[in-house]
């Protein structure tokens, strides 16, 4: 627990002890300016989660210590917090404001652009002392070291770099850390690098920089202005996680075009208590318009589809889904998950689970023990859509049984 001011409590947390090896590491900010938030890192969808809830019990009677220094993961998430308020405030002084000024919103984008900018050659600075001081001198360093530099970002309307800077901690614990630490700098240093380029990018990849810092476009703007792309959609599968900011719910639902072959990313999300919202549904595919983002990648429906039932999609191999994470990378070196259909996929275990393809190649999985995916394929090759990250592994998301029927893992 840390102490705020006045005799307010910051935040509380704890490790919780679950059927895994690894705790569930549990938080609650009750005094936070958006109101109480809570964050688990167990796979339940109750906000708050059992693990939170005896945390707090612990907390009311007394029974956690006082710190002065947060773990890196609480100082991560509170730091995404405050810059989700920050742009709560930015969004709701806007609507006060009533009807937009063309001249006063342009001023305003002006102010933002140069702020975004200061604030990245600041990062750029910073990076360079870090690489100066010498990475052999990074475990000795408190949360505070990164965590100032998070907020300069923060107040720079950099929301995104910042989350990128706040997880850096979690870097130095992970094993390997020199070359953790080394690669997640490097990153840094080539987002800083490209948002210098400015207008030199080209479109799609000046877009996928802005998104990375943080500079949002709206929904509005993207239907006014985005590319559009007509194609009859299949729902892949659909997963939802935490959000960066801890207190809400990301929904990420993915979508190829059957003749365009194209991905597309829809992204919603749901505030405390609150499942996030989707037009689409697994199992099915929607002919209809979608406007995308500069990124390329996120969309927006454009009006109204034909839904209807689909049959399963075409899979791949192992080698054909890396081979697509490959190209997508090339067109955004920072991200960190891509959807992929395996065909013929199965759970095999070898110390740990993999998804076995048709001949014969695995990817990890990175969901722990996949009883559900084989209570519905009895072991057998199946059709499998997931998630696949380096990072984390390969995570399933939708199964298609042998009656072809999909069902969301």
């Amino acid at each position: 627990m840390v102490a705020g001011p006045s005799g307010t409590t910051s935040a509380v947390w704890g490790e919780c002890k679950g059927s895994g090896a690894k705790p569930y590491l549990a938080a609650a900010h009750l005094d936070g300016a958006g109101g109480p938030a809570y964050k688990c890192s167990c796979p339940s969808r109750k906000i708050p989660c059992k693990h939170v809830l005896a945390l707090l019990v612990l907390w009311a009677q007394d029974g956690v210590h006082v710190r002065d220094e947060r773990p890196e993961w609480v100082g991560a998430w509170l730091t995404g917090r405050s810059a989700r308020q920050a742009k709560a405030e930015e969004r709701a002084q806007g609507k006060a404001a009533g009807p937009a000024d063309p001249a006063r919103a342009e001023t305003t984008l002006r102010e933002r652009e140069k702020a975004v900018a200061n604030g990245m050659d600041e990062l750029r600075l910073w990076l360079t002392d870090q690489i100066d001081t010498g990475l052999a001198e990074a475990p000795k360093h408190g949360y505070d070291h990164w965590d100032r530099m998070a907020k300069r970002l923060v107040d720079a309307k950099a929301g995104g770099a910042a989350s990128t800077v706040a997880e850096l901690p979690q870097a130095v614990r992970a094993r390997s850390w020199p070359e953790v630490l080394l690669e997640r700098l490097s990153m840094i240093h080539l987002l800083v690098g490209a948002h210098r380029a400015g207008d030199a990018l080209d479109e799609r990849l000046r877009g996928v920089v802005r998104a990375r810092v943080g500079i949002t476009t709206k929904a509005d703007e993207v239907l006014a202005n985005g590319e559009r792309v007509r194609d009859t959609w299949r729902v892949l599968g659909r997963r939802d996680a935490p959000a960066s900011e801890g207190d809400m719910t990301a929904r990420r639902v993915w979508l190829r075009g059957a003749d365009t072959g194209r991905v597309a990313l829809f992204l919603s999300f749901g505030r405390s208590g609150q499942a996030p919202t989707t037009v689409f549904r697994v199992g099915t595919e929607v002919t209809a318009e979608l406007a995308f983002y500069p990124d390329g990648h996120r969309v927006v429906p454009a009006g109204d589809g034909d839904t209807r039932v689909a049959s399963p999609p075409e899979g791949q191999t192992v080698a054909d889904a890396l081979d697509a994470f490959a190209a997508a990378l090339a067109l955004d070196p920072w991200r960190e998950s891509w959807p992929v259909v395996l065909d013929g996929a199965t759970p095999a275990r070898d110390g740990a689970w993999h998804l076995v393809d048709r001949v014969g190649a695995a990817l990890p999985l990175g969901t722990g023990d996949p009883w559900r995916l084989l209570a519905v394929t009895g072991g057998h090759p199946s059709t499998v859509a997931a998630e696949w990250s380096p990072r984390s592994g390969l995570v399933p998301l939708t199964v298609w049984d042998a009656d072809g029927k999909a069902i969301a893992l």
